[in-house]
């Protein structure tokens, strides 16, 4: 037993070296939450993305693998971040006459509702004694993951905090817009996915495509431009209050 441990570690120790490790604990538990999620009859309150992180957190405990090599494995697929975010110009392409016919209230209500987005973030933090850092990360917590690594990274936060933030955001974002427009009788899908991509970046975004593709593409609308506008307007902010 203790011979079959030792070949067990040193196996781990030799694909550690490499990113396939990483990549097959991401990708396997990527599947394996969504297939969790559709079990559960595709609960609001435990989004893929949640039940992905927790299996992996599991396993990289299992396995003893250091987070850093972990996260240095992994970057093989960050990458992909990129790519898959502009791939949401094709449905907001499609759904191009909607967007035009509303320009005035998006014009009108994504800087109020970006800003606020960071805005309350960072004063309740600080309020709490947050350090510099802290509020760096969790200011752009409202933006898509490609982009709020690099606003992170500007200000001098930390990208692991700040990606923390960024799916609590996106999860509680996701659940309370769903309340907020059955308590309204909300049922406008060009305004539910507005909401969903402005609050909840991806996650919300991916919440908006299973209303049906005119939620996706004015989901995809507000998740790229709250992402432009923050990474205008946070880093002038910060620098000019002295953050």
């Amino acid at each position: 037993m203790s011979e079959l441990s030792a070949r067990f570690q040193e196996l781990l120790a030799l694909l550690s070296t490499s990113p396939a490790l990483a990549i097959v604990l991401t990708l396997g538990a990527f599947f394996a939450g969504n297939r969790i999620f559709r079990l559960f009859n595709q609960p609001v309150w435990l989004p893929p993305i949640l039940i992905s992180a927790m299996l992996v957190s599991g396993m990289i405990a299992i396995l003893t693998m250091d987070y850093a090599e972990y996260r240095e494995g992994s970057q093989w697929l960050t990458v992909l971040l990129g790519p898959a975010t502009v791939a949401l110009g094709v449905p907001l392409y499609q759904q191009m006459h909607h967007i035009r016919a509303l320009w005035r209230p998006i014009l009108f209500t994504l800087p109020v509702a970006a800003t606020m987005a960071a805005v309350y973030a960072v004063v309740i933090a600080a309020s709490l004694g947050a350090s510099e850092e802290v509020l760096a990360s969790l200011a752009p917590k409202s933006v898509t993951a490609p982009i709020a690594i690099g606003i992170t990274e500007q200000l001098g936060g930390s990208v692991s905090l700040m990606m923390g933030g960024l799916l609590i955001t996106g999860m509680l974002a996701t659940l309370f817009v769903d309340l907020v427009a059955r308590w309204l009788s909300i049922t406008d899908h060009r305004i539910l996915g507005f909401a969903l991509g402005l609050n909840g970046h991806a996650l919300g975004t991916a919440r908006a495509f299973e209303i049906g593709p005119t939620a996706g593409a004015f989901a995809s609308l507000g998740m790229g431009l709250t992402g432009i506008f923050t990474a205008l307007i946070l880093p002038l902010t910060f620098r000019l209050t002295g953050i």
